[in-house]
């Protein structure tokens, strides 16, 4: 579609979508066939979740390191950069060489999802107008689990045929055409006539909250990256595992542990542009993130029961919870960054938050690994994962009860 009445077309928040999910591709694809790289490889679990821990590492590393150089680079050479490493990283897991290969393009992997969300974030601030843009940013940050979901499906369906090899040299050709793609479309949408200095509140129902109460934009950044990382601790540990999970405890197929995986991810994809619309419609993001830490909370929960029955109905209920809330929160996050830091340093906040992220989604499967494979099991995981969403319900509680303390001042 193009745009129409100034307003950009839809290509270009498919390129905004396809720029988030391109990095996330060989992690998800791995976890979809963990039990072939395993067996394939001859590792412990352990060492499989090491290589999640390498990717997330890499990412942390690489958002808190490179804000500010995003900041200054323009968006085609930024978008370039996502593209291009996520292709070696891909094209590095189709080469037969063995487990330290596969840590070096995990790493690669995660120095490609170092950028996308600082560059996709100013793009909403400068070429897309205010009424759409937190609605964009649920969307496009929905990219995750739309590689989730492709991950899934592809990567055991394409291991059945070629190898799982083979599934990431076919991903590899997947980002460069994507490559391509997106920086022709970002060529034909221009600059707004005049970028706002700040993409902080606006009416309600425009795009953000009229009653959200001012807050200290520092404590508000670190805010959002303490939650990020303790919610990403929760979130890789369930990803990069649901699979084997449902393989080993409840005798699913290799492809129907993929299946879990993808469902997570459609859901996901759901989740985070209906928590987007929620948002764009004046939902504060505490409240917001209160109820997301609940729902994954009881999806923690029906894992255990899962896995103490037995019940394969248990898993996809589980599965979905997990889709539903967990998954939804990078939007929430995201959509609070775009509502209130200036465009100028949109770079630089958005990779201190997804830099908590990354910081949770290297603890959590190296964490969920050691612990899967100890003589408590996955009991013993998910129990853990359960008291990391516990710690996501304080935190908060108290940003809540925080807000609502600003209210009542602002009222006096």
């Amino acid at each position: 579609m193009t745009a129409r009445a100034g307003r950009p077309g839809y290509s270009l928040l498919a390129i905004l979508l396809g720029a988030v999910s391109i990095g996330p591709l060989l992690t998800y694809g791995l976890s979809a066939v963990s039990e072939l790289v395993i067996s394939d490889l001859g590792i412990s679990e352990a060492q499989f979740g090491l290589l999640a821990t390498v990717c997330f590492g890499a990412g942390t590393i690489g958002n808190a390191a490179f804000g500010r150089f995003t900041d200054r680079q323009p968006d085609g050479r930024l978008l370039i950069v996502v593209f291009s490493l996520a292709t070696v990283a891909l094209l590095l897991a189709a080469i037969p060489g063995g487990y330290p290969l596969l840590l070096v393009a995990s790493g690669v992997a995660g120095l490609a999802q170092s950028f996308p969300n600082g560059v996709t974030n100013r793009i909403l601030a400068e070429r897309v107008p205010m009424e759409q843009r937190i609605g964009w940013t649920g969307i496009k940050q929905s990219g995750v689990q739309v590689s989730q979901l492709v991950a899934s499906l592809g990567f055991p369906a394409l291991a059945a045929w070629i190898g799982w090899h083979g599934a990431s040299g076919v991903g590899a050709v997947a980002a460069v055409l994507l490559g391509v793609v997106s920086l022709r479309v970002l060529s034909a949408v221009p600059l707004l006539s005049k970028a706002p200095s700040s993409v902080g509140p606006t009416p309600a129902g425009a795009g953000a909250s009229a009653t959200e109460p001012p807050t200290n934009l520092k404590f508000l950044i670190y805010a959002l990256a303490a939650f990020g990382l303790i919610n990403g601790m929760g979130v890789q540990a369930t990803n990069v595992y649901v699979s084997l999970f449902a393989v080993r405890e409840l005798d699913f197929s290799v492809f129907l542990g993929g299946m879990a995986a993808a469902v997570a991810g459609a859901i996901g994809v759901a989740a985070r542009v209906g928590w987007g619309r929620m948002m764009s419609k004046g939902m504060a993001a505490a409240p917001l993130l209160l109820l997301l830490a609940l729902m994954a909370l009881a999806g923690a929960g029906v894992f255990l029961a899962a896995g103490a029955t037995e019940s394969a109905a248990l898993l996809w209920l589980a599965v979905a919870f997990h889709g539903a809330s967990a998954l939804g929160v990078s939007v929430v996050l995201m959509a609070a960054v775009v509502r209130s830091v200036p465009s100028t340093s949109i770079g630089m906040a958005t990779g201190m938050v997804t830099a908590g992220q990354f910081g949770g989604f290297t603890i959590g499967p190296l964490l969920m690994g050691s612990l899967v494979g100890s003589a408590g099991g996955f009991e013993l995981g998910w129990t853990a994962v359960a008291g990391i969403y516990l710690l996501c319900v304080a935190l908060a509680t108290y940003l809540v009860m925080r807000r609502r303390r600003q209210a009542k001042k602002l009222s006096v």
